[in-house]
């Protein structure tokens, strides 16, 4: 094999009046070595590891920018690390908040106190929990009283070790298959839509005013949604989807104390969102994806106001 391909360009010869070569980047530094893409001297600090010899670091940004970056089938960016680092993120806030609401407990005779006690929850749960109201009580608080973010902190909610045991294990079996799938990005928007569908739901069919609701399940069977779409996308068993579903809301509607309304509204959003999510096409994948989850948001809010309305 012949040329200098990142070797050593060797010292002048003896009697050569040339000034020895510097690093182009650092000029003060007299070096023999050159990058073998672009052959200018590099001194060690600039020196990268190559398939052959070295290269200079300006060689090796270019050649990164002309690498395209792996996606999955779903258009999801392959990632060497954690795969599903969102969906264990998320799991670590449930649960940050669960063990909160545990420590703080309910103490006083303030009315969200005696609210908790009622209702069977805690004083954390009272206070973020999903709540309308009722704008002709003076004591009125909820959603009509102005507390707009209980539409999202309630679905990170959970009082008994049972319920975010499940929601948990869940959110983990599901997550783990579709956030590789879709991407961070996308899998975060379908998760937090999905869980906000299940609110709007929830408030535009409640019962009673002072009804709470709390808990992931909205943004879990939207992603059970999710992921009959993306199975069905892809060729995979969905039988076994439907029976899991199935057998879920079953239990939505026959278990009294559970927020059916809340699961139906997720698992809608979450269907249809991945259904654009999967079905554009891959060259307008990043324009689709905006369009269905703006249309989201958009019906989201429609069915919040016409709840509170």
């Amino acid at each position: 094999m012949t040329g200098n391909a990142g070797g050593p360009a060797g010292p002048p010869a003896s009697g050569d009046s040339a000034a020895p070569p510097t690093c182009y980047r650092h000029p003060d530094r007299e070096t023999y070595i050159r990058c073998s893409r672009c052959n200018k001297p590099i001194c060690p600090d600039c020196m990268i590891a190559a398939p052959v010899g070295y290269q200079c670091p300006q060689c090796v940004a270019e050649g990164r920018k002309g690498v395209r970056q792996a996606r999955t089938a779903l258009g999801g960016q392959r990632r060497e690390g954690n795969a599903n680092l969102v969906t264990l993120t998320i799991i670590g806030i449930n649960v940050v908040i669960w063990v909160m609401g545990l420590v703080i407990g309910t103490r006083g005779d303030t009315i969200l106190a005696e609210y908790a006690r009622a209702s069977g929850t805690n004083e954390l749960a009272a206070r973020l929990g999903l709540v309308l109201g009722d704008p002709t009580d003076a004591f009125s608080f909820g959603i009509v009283d102005g507390e707009w973010y209980r539409v999202i902190t309630a679905t990170f909610m959970h009082v008994s070790v049972l319920h975010i045991a499940l929601n948990m294990l869940a959110l983990y079996m599901l997550g783990s298959q579709l956030e590789p799938l879709l991407g961070r990005s996308r899998f975060i928007t379908l998760y937090l839509l999905s869980a906000l569908g299940g609110s709007a739901a929830s408030l535009l069919m409640v019962s009673a005013p002072y009804n709470i609701s709390i808990g992931a399940s909205g943004a879990v069977y939207g992603l059970f949604g999710a992921l009959f779409v993306v199975a069905r996308k892809l060729g995979g068993d969905t039988r076994s989807i439907l029976v899991v579903l199935a057998l879920n809301l079953a239990f939505s509607f026959t278990i009294s104390g559970i927020d059916w309304r809340a699961h139906l509204g997720g698992l809608a959003i979450g269907t249809a969102l991945a259904a654009v999510f999967a079905y554009a096409p891959r060259e307008q994948r990043s324009l689709w994806g905006l369009i269905g989850s703006l249309g989201a948001a958009l019906l989201i809010t429609t069915v919040i106001m016409i709840a509170v309305i």
